[in-house]
């Protein structure tokens, strides 16, 4: 339960959902309340799908490129940390690979549930190497449950704010989301600082 917790605590503020909602609105405004729904619920199911290949693969990628479990933590860090800067400073759409251009062409597409809402929006490299360095952490069978039962938790809330996002965008008004969102963005940074500091020790340790 503990690590389920944490698994869910840390990739819940990493994508930072919330977040999303004033995006998700501009995209969505035209649709109608089903095609919302509808838009909801693949974009959690998508994210919960690249999130997971990128738990039991990314072991994989890193052999075959050569890269260390440490390197990934201070690389990873680093993205973790500029994500959670980018939400303080109220840029996080930018950041979230969403620029004019993106905007303009989802806008024009049929889906917008895979490109570009569950990626680059939510599941970014961010999130993914979270979750590649947690692999390594946690060997055991039930730790490897739990961390797949956060996944899909993180999921469902995802479908949730997002077939909500025109009501939450009502109530909390964009001024009500940044502030969440700049909460959210230390929690952020501070995650990105620790996955530095491990990566950091452990080399100075095998040194």
């Amino acid at each position: 339960m503990d690590l389920f917790i944490y698994v869910f605590a840390a990739l819940f503020s990493v994508l930072n959902p919330l977040g999303a909602v004033p995006i998700f609105v501009g995209l969505t405004q035209d649709d109608s309340k089903q095609e919302r729904s509808r838009i909801s619920l693949w974009t959690g199911i998508n994210v919960f799908i690249i999130l997971t290949i990128s738990y039991f693969i990314g072991k994989y990628a890193l052999v075959f490129f050569g890269i260390s479990i440490d390197a990934l933590r201070i690389a990873g860090g680093i993205v973790i940390v500029t994500s959670g800067f980018a939400l303080l400073t109220g840029n996080f759409s930018k950041k979230r690979g969403v620029n004019k251009k993106v905007a303009s062409d989802a806008m024009q597409r049929n889906d917008i549930a895979l490109s570009p809402l569950a990626i680059p929006m939510l599941a970014g490299p961010g999130s993914m190497s979270l979750l590649i360095a947690m692999y390594q952490e946690h060997t055991e069978v039930a730790q490897k449950v739990a961390t797949c039962l956060a996944i899909l938790a993180v999921a469902f809330c995802i479908f949730l704010i997002l077939k909500s996002a025109h009501y939450i965008s009502r109530i909390l008004g964009s001024s009500g989301i940044v502030a969440i969102s700049r909460v959210i963005g230390f929690i952020v940074i501070a995650i990105g600082v620790q996955y530095i500091a491990n990566g950091v020790v452990t080399i100075f340790k095998i040194v």
